[in-house]
């Protein structure tokens, strides 16, 4: 009544607690359907509206701080508009407390990031050789045991489109795979990668396959980020974390929170590969690193009987 009335701002507002407690279409009579689609286009029309009114409303006033790091204001407006969702932390291992859900941490956390970028060329020429000999080594980043939900990531199980080559896993040293990547093992021994005995470091090469997409999904912990240095990029390809998309450029790394919901696509027609390396959440203590690895390494032995 209140679209028909042409009150759509009032009218979004009460598709949108509708659609907040509406089942899964799949579980609804038909007639309901299409009303509720409908509901959808409202809130989704208006959300746009409103998010397009406040960036040009506040505009000028948001000039005024130009000198300032604005993302998370910015981020703010699309948040209460509604054309982009609340990111948080959603660890499917351990949550850490009062740390801040940050997608993609600056690089003024990591003095070593130079160094790392200044190495693409050497640790690329390694992979090139495994990539010639058609990624010996490599094997599906997602490999369930039989009878565990698939969820997600049943299109890419035991699927080489996503593969991997680790350099270490959970903690433990992959010997033959550093054996043919010396160098690059070299480097990386000598950045401040997480120390979680049974847990991290973990390294690896991987690799996404020409029009592949690795859907949205969060990892284990907070109190760690992941590190990304591309090393092949055939063509388009992205990656998302939060409500930041990023594209990745040749000799640019980053370090982001994989607790915060994330995906990546390789939309070229050749395999794009990048290197994927964990770090402690720089915004831990001494202390509290000793810690929640003591923690962590308790709770698996307790979990073990």
């Amino acid at each position: 009544v209140l679209e028909q009335m042409g009150m759509l701002r009032q009218a979004a507002v009460v598709y949108r607690d509708t659609l907040r407690i509406a089942p899964p279409d799949p579980s609804l009579p038909p007639s309901l359907q299409k009303p509720l689609a409908r509901a959808r286009e409202v809130v989704a029309d208006q959300a746009q509206a409103l998010a397009q009114h406040l960036h040009e409303a506040l505009g000028p006033l948001r000039d005024t701080h130009s000198d300032s790091d604005l993302r998370r204001f910015d981020e703010g407006i699309d948040i209460l508009a509604g054309v982009s969702r609340v990111q948080n932390a959603q660890p499917v291992q351990l949550h850490y407390p009062r740390l801040p859900a940050i997608p993609f941490f600056d690089r003024e956390h990591f003095p070593w990031m130079d160094t790392l970028e200044a190495a693409t060329d050497t640790i690329r020429e390694e992979l090139m050789t495994l990539l010639d000999a058609g990624l010996p080594g490599f094997s599906p980043y997602v490999a369930y045991a039989p009878g565990t939900p698939e969820n997600q990531f049943a299109p890419l199980n035991h699927n080489s489109k996503w593969s991997s080559l680790w350099l270490w896993k959970d903690g433990a040293a992959q010997d033959e795979a550093i054996a043919q990547c010396p160098r690059t093992a070299a480097i990386l021994g000598e950045l401040p990668l997480a120390d979680q005995p049974g847990f991290a470091p973990t390294a690896l090469f991987s690799a996404l396959a020409p029009h592949t997409r690795i859907p949205p999904h969060t990892g284990s912990t907070n109190t760690r980020l992941l590190v990304h240095l591309p090393l092949v990029l055939p063509g388009p390809a992205g990656f998302r974390v939060g409500n930041e998309t990023r594209e990745w450029k040749m000799g640019e790394a980053w370090a982001f929170d994989d607790t915060i919901e994330h995906e990546a696509w390789n939309d070229a027609d050749e395999t794009r590969v990048i290197m994927i390396f964990d770090i402690w959440n720089p915004l831990l203590s001494a202390a509290e690193r000793e810690l929640v690895s003591a923690l962590l390494t308790t709770h698996r032995d307790w979990m073990r009987g």
